[in-house]
């Protein structure tokens, strides 16, 4: 363990729905709850107005729905989140070589590594800077968890939310942690958390009054032995700059049961292709494919099939997943499907079945997919096909994306239906905007990519420096995120 306050977690706050509210002035203050809007889709993100009414990521949105209904729902959009998060995680790495991230909100910073700090005094300074850096850059706000180990960095930036800073200063580390929720330590999830609470365990005080032999009867040899540790503050967890990626894969969720076989091999071959496009996006390749499938009664089986070489082939790939699923019974239907390639390399290595494969697609490329929400295949909000005769183009109208409307400008989708799309009028620097309704083939309205949150970063945009909604000042919040 440090002497020194040294380990920074950051947290952006509510991420998703953060940036939703800032770039949508009419939904700033509102309950704003981003995933996938279909029966069986799962929220994403809640922003803190939406927590005040039990909403929370991981929520089945039929819940949600009963539970604030009259909340704000939007479809994730993931381009942009990434593009935000990239301008995070550069504040990061100007701190420290040492930069762990968890997710697109949420990183690990070693501060020490980058001679950014070595004290209480001057992690604080890098603390309060790296909010105001963050907030000037993005418009955002995110919470910073300060301590002499990850395990304590988290807890203190999970007290910090929202819009705030929490540093742990060395030795008092024990006296925190002592009567909190044992559910607070890494590795305690539900079931370990069952049989620690049906042993008369509760608090992080009780684990170490329980002993490290009980742990070990309870819990098993690894798991008891960590679970001590960690319960004494005991971590020595390095901050780690490179996360090897050990797979990509990609899975979808259907609101109705697919029954049709024929359906669901277009179904794989779909996801096939958009595996693959990460896989190249992420200038990776991969020698095992794998298949996903969760039937009807919700038993989920696995197939994988390790070629002979490593390949970011998509006919290749979707040969594969077909002969995969060959081997699943789908009758009585199938609501998930996923494909993925994992022993990951860097490289693709030719081989006469990837070219054989190539020739029989007759050089045909990936199939353009749009990114698909949180939850799988929700409802696609209504289609029409316009454009060119037999071109077949077809416009997807989600709720929350980007608009441009030949006479009005820039909008978002509020919702659409009965072959009607409504669009509120708007954009991060203005006055909330005025929403009109049109045809969904109106030949003046067509998909649009998102503003900047902040004037001149990321090209021209309306306004300054934007908020995130009334709950950002507060100090406690509903949930985590």
């Amino acid at each position: 363990m440090r002497n020194a306050p040294t380990i920074l977690h950051l947290d952006m706050d509510a991420f998703y729905a953060s940036v939703e509210q800032a770039s949508k002035p009419s939904l700033r203050g509102k309950a704003v709850i981003v995933g996938g809007l279909g029966p069986r889709g799962v929220v994403a993100t809640a922003s803190y107005e939406a927590r005040v009414f039990g909403v929370h990521s991981a929520m089945p949105m039929a819940q949600a729905r009963r539970l604030a209904p009259n909340a704000a729902y939007l479809v994730p959009r993931f381009g942009i989140y990434r593009e935000i998060s990239e301008q995070v995680m550069g504040l990061l790495r100007e701190l420290s070589p040492l930069v762990e991230p968890l997710s697109l909100d949420e990183a690990f910073v070693d501060l020490e590594a980058g001679e950014a700090a070595w004290d209480e005094a001057s992690a604080r300074l890098v603390g309060t800077k790296l909010r105001a850096d963050i907030r000037a850059v993005t418009g955002l706000a995110g919470s910073v968890g300060l301590a002499a180990s990850k395990m304590l960095a988290k807890i203190a930036s999970e007290q910090a939310k929202p819009d705030g800073m929490v540093v742990i200063e060395p030795g008092t580390e024990r006296a925190l942690l002592g009567p909190m929720s044992a559910r607070i330590l890494p590795g305690v999830g539900p079931a370990t958390g069952d049989h620690l609470r049906r042993a008369g365990i509760h608090t992080v005080g009780e684990i170490v009054e329980a002993g490290e032999d009980e742990l070990v009867r309870l819990l098993g040899k690894a798991h008891g032995h960590a679970l001590y540790a960690m319960a004494l503050a005991h971590d020595e967890r390095p901050v780690v700059a490179e996360r090897e990626t050990k797979s990509v894969s990609v899975e979808d969720t259907y609101d109705v049961d697919i029954h049709d076989r024929v359906r669901v091999g277009m179904e794989v071959r779909r996801l096939a292709d958009r595996c693959v496009r990460r896989l190249r996006e992420a200038g990776l390749s991969g020698r095992t494919i794998v298949l996903k499938v969760r039937r009807y009664d919700f038993s989920t089986l696995t197939r994988s099939e390790t070629l002979r070489g490593p390949t970011d082939d998509p006919a290749v790939v979707r040969e594969a997943a077909a002969r995969l699923l060959e081997s699943v019974d789908t009758t009585g239907g199938v609501r998930l499907l996923g494909v993925g390639v994992s022993g990951l390399a860097d490289y693709t290595q030719e081989d006469l079945f990837a070219q054989a494969a190539g020739e029989r697609e007759g050089g045909e490329g990936l199939e353009e997919q749009g990114e698909q929400p949180v939850g799988g295949g929700d409802v696609q909000p209504v289609v029409a096909v316009r454009g060119v005769e037999g071109a077949g183009e077809r416009r997807r109208w989600l709720a929350g994306h980007d608009v441009r409307h030949a006479e009005y400008g820039h909008g978002w989708v509020q919702g659409s239906g009965l072959g009607r799309v409504t669009v509120r009028f708007e954009t991060p620097g203005s006055e909330p905007g005025r929403v009109r309704t049109f045809r969904v083939d109106d030949p003046g309205l067509e998909r649009a990519e998102p503003l900047p949150l902040v004037a001149g970063r990321g090209g021209a945009g309306p306004g300054g420096v934007i908020g995130t909604g009334g709950a950002l000042g507060e100090r406690k919040g509903a949930g985590s995120g």
